[in-house]
């Protein structure tokens, strides 16, 4: 990044079908546009023929880079680690696009 540049914020998220099952991971720059995407089948044949839509997780970075690094070290890891991480952050498996819609929609 050049000095005096602005960095972009990122999303890394997860989607699972349902508790525990087939999980999609993804970044993105806007996570309400993106999870809306997905949710019309739009974007990723994947979430599409899986109906991966529930959003169970969900971390911010200030920076996109810093987001897509992380993206590539969760898709590198384990299923069971994936799923430790949902458990610990999102024991019920809530689906978080509401809480995302309130917080990252400007007002």
């Amino acid at each position: 990044m050049t000095p005096g540049s602005m960095s972009k914020e990122g999303f890394v998220y997860i989607l699972a079908s349902k508790p525990n099952g087939t999980l999609y991971t993804g970044v993105t720059s806007n996570i309400v546009r993106r999870i809306q995407q997905h949710r019309m089948g739009e974007g990723s044949d994947f979430v599409e023929e899986y109906d991966v839509t529930r959003l169970v997780h969900l971390k911010r970075f200030n920076d996109i880079e810093d987001a897509i690094r992380r993206e590539k070290q969760l898709k590198a890891w384990k299923r069971d680690w994936k799923l430790d991480l949902i458990r610990e952050h999102n024991p019920t498996w809530d689906d978080l696009y509401e809480e995302a819609y309130r917080t990252y929609v400007p007002k």
